[in-house]
């Protein structure tokens, strides 16, 4: 297996990238937005030679499959965003706020970069090799690094509600939490609208909010949800009253 490229941005090569990697930047860009438009099936390097104007020769001197261009695509991809996450979370030791920096860094390049992750995410189990292994690797890194985050802040505010073991006792597992989270973040490319969305920075905030309330079980005035339900229980049923009865789903 050749040798991982830079985990630089693609998009913009430093003035010191020799022209081979100028030029691979280039082939990854145009192969990125094939196979976010035409699927890794439906597409072949002759459509990549068409829309980049490089030879199939040219696009062979570079990477000598298809499946080895998607290798790179995903691996430079991953590598990106958890090159780029570990520097930010370098300038930060508070627990909910290094939360959100993961947040803001994984929904900052979704928004930048919609169908790298679109690939991303369609073409997950495409790779089943020594690919496969390696980026999976990756992966399972991330997940853990957001794990970390997510203990980090339960043990920093003596959370009970959020743990390992918290959802067989009616809270939020970890897995669940951080499972939910991906959630959030990873299907952007799906409905994510420049110009009627908010930029990458609101967006983030958003997603935080509903992350942090939510393994908080905290409500919008900040108390816990559970608690208040369990001393209270007629304030429940009087909330329930005034927000009236659900609507009749229309057939």
């Amino acid at each position: 297996m050749p040798a991982s490229p830079p985990a630089r941005a693609l998009e913009s090569p430093s003035p010191n990238d020799t022209r081979f990697d100028r030029r691979l930047a280039e082939i990854l860009d145009y192969a990125t937005e094939v196979f976010a438009d035409k699927g890794y099936d439906g597409a072949s390097m002759r459509d990549l030679s068409r829309l980049s104007g490089i030879s199939l020769a040219g696009l062979y001197y570079y990477f000598r499959s298809k499946e080895n261009l998607l290798y790179f695509i995903q691996q430079h991809t991953f590598a990106t965003i958890v090159e780029r996450l570990r520097q930010r979370l370098a300038s930060s030791s508070d627990p909910a706020a290094r939360i959100r920096v993961f947040i803001h860094n994984h929904v900052e390049y979704s928004v930048a970069k919609q169908k790298a992750m679109k690939v991303l995410s369609h073409e997950d189990d495409v790779l089943q090799n020594s690919y496969g292994t390696e980026l999976a690797a990756i992966k399972r890194e991330y997940y853990r690094i957001c794990v970390g985050l997510v203990d980090d802040l339960a043990k920093a505010e003596r959370l009970k509600s959020v743990g390992v073991t918290a959802g067989a006792a009616r809270g939020i597992g970890t897995r669940t939490a951080v499972m939910g989270l991906f959630g959030m973040m990873n299907w952007l490319y799906t409905w994510y609208k420049p110009g009627v969305d908010p930029d990458a920075k609101v967006l983030a905030r958003e997603i935080s909010d509903i992350f942090l309330q939510g393994i908080r079980g905290e409500t919008k005035t900040g108390r816990v949800a559970r608690a208040t339900v369990q001393s209270h229980p007629s304030k429940k049923r009087k909330t329930a009253s005034r927000q009236g009865p659900p609507t009749k789903r229309r057939t």
